[in-house]
């Protein structure tokens, strides 16, 4: 259940992205990219955010507020770097780029990235570590990730 919905919001993310974001208008929209995206989400964004939650709900149980800063400190100092390099090299990929072309380009959107990352993603995984069960902590993740999901396809995607 969470990896689709993982899929449906980085699609979502997407068609946000070109028509509010970019502003392509129905006629510019380039599903290829919004179906490239939502199989991100599917098979990359979906499972691997998941499986992460696990391992840390294994590596450091419960959800008290000293548990839920343990959690972030480890997924914002740990996790999401990695996985924002990841993310960047998929979809470059998936994109065509050659490796010397998504190099260059993670080059060039990587810190940038990041920081946003850094504005966004504390506050939300405290809350998220604190107050919500591990089953459902990928939907609630992606819920708010709508906004990060349509900066993340405009981020990626820009040429």
């Amino acid at each position: 259940w969470a990896v689709l919905v993982a899929g449906a919001l980085m699609g979502a993310g997407d068609v946000i992205a070109q028509q509010l974001v970019e502003q392509r208008g129905l006629h510019g929209h380039h599903c290829p990219r919004t179906l490239k995206m939502m199989a991100i989400g599917l098979c990359f964004v979906g499972p691997v955010v998941g499986s992460w939650y696990r391992i840390l709900d294994w590596l450091i149980p419960g959800n008290t507020k000293v548990v839920a800063v343990k959690k972030v400190i480890l997924d914002q100092g740990g996790f999401a770097p990695c996985f924002l390099g990841c993310f960047l090299a998929v979809t470059g990929a998936t994109n065509g780029l050659s490796v010397q072309e998504n190099w260059s380009k993670i080059q060039q959107d990587y810190m940038d990235a990041l920081m946003t990352n850094y504005c966004i993603w504390p506050p939300v995984q405290i809350a998220n570590f604190y107050f919500v069960p591990l089953q459902h902590r990928l939907a609630v993740v992606q819920c708010v990730a709508i906004v990060w999901n349509c900066y993340l396809s405009w981020k990626a995607n820009r040429m």
